[in-house]
């Protein structure tokens, strides 16, 4: 039992390194943190309207996934912080396996949902094809883009139950890596720098695709943000 409390708190450290200044914040929501409280999550700002993604995602399919599914991991998020806060200040016990699993899940959804709605944007403002150090990667790694871009969507295609597909960068291996996220919590290897991922569960297309996710992923290709993902590498080779 506690190889596994150990291990799941490692994969929530994992997670929160993954987050920027944004996301995190002491002066998040000022007033609703009990004193003392190091930081607690907030819904991110999109960089865009919720219609801008059209035709790839409508206003209502964007809403509803910022709105209700995004924001319910950083509501349960913020209540464990607080539940586990609370423990600590009066000494009193709580399931710590329960509720870090809980935790990892629910820092992990905001995470990788964060990661998602900033590697997107209007179409107007993308290029089909990446650019500068993410383009070389990828030609260097795949030889050509339609190649990553076929492995990709496959792996999107093919993710078993829910889940993520990713681009990372792998330190150890000084390459691309593209990976299946089953599940956001625990699935990430460790050392791999999320570049560009593409949420896979069902309440990101439900609305405008039903279960035709194929026509999704293929459409995911028009919206994507490379000069985020491109940001996303050098601060990756930075490390």
């Amino acid at each position: 039992m506690k190889k596994r409390i150990i291990l799941t708190g490692l994969v929530i450290l994992a997670l929160v390194s993954l987050l920027t200044p944004a996301i995190l914040s002491a002066d998040t929501k000022p007033g609703t943190q009990p004193p003392g409280s190091t930081g607690y999550f907030s819904l991110p700002k999109l960089n865009y309207g919720f219609g801008d993604l059209a035709p790839f995602l409508s206003e209502e399919q964007v809403k509803i996934h910022y709105i209700k599914h995004h924001n319910a991991y950083v509501t349960a998020g913020n209540a464990l912080l607080e539940r586990m806060e609370n423990a600590r200040k009066e000494n009193t016990e709580f399931d710590v396996k329960a509720t870090l699993k809980e935790l990892s899940w629910n820092l992990g959804g905001n995470v990788f949902h964060t990661l998602f709605w900033e590697n997107l944007a209007p179409a107007s403002k993308t290029t089909p094809m990446p650019t500068g150090m993410a383009a070389q990667m990828i030609n260097r790694e795949y030889g050509s883009f339609e190649r990553f871009k076929a492995e990709f969507t496959k792996a999107a295609l093919s993710v078993e139950g829910s889940g993520w597909a990713a681009l990372t960068y792998s330190k150890s291996l000084n390459s691309p890596l593209i990976m299946q996220v089953e599940k956001h919590n625990n699935d990430l290897y460790f050392g791999c720098e999320p570049l560009l991922v593409l949420d896979m569960f069902e309440h990101a297309y439900y609305i405008d695709y039903k279960n035709d996710k194929t026509s999704y992923a293929a459409n995911f290709w028009n919206n994507i943000n490379w000069e985020v993902v491109n940001q996303r590498l050098e601060q990756a080779l930075a490390k």
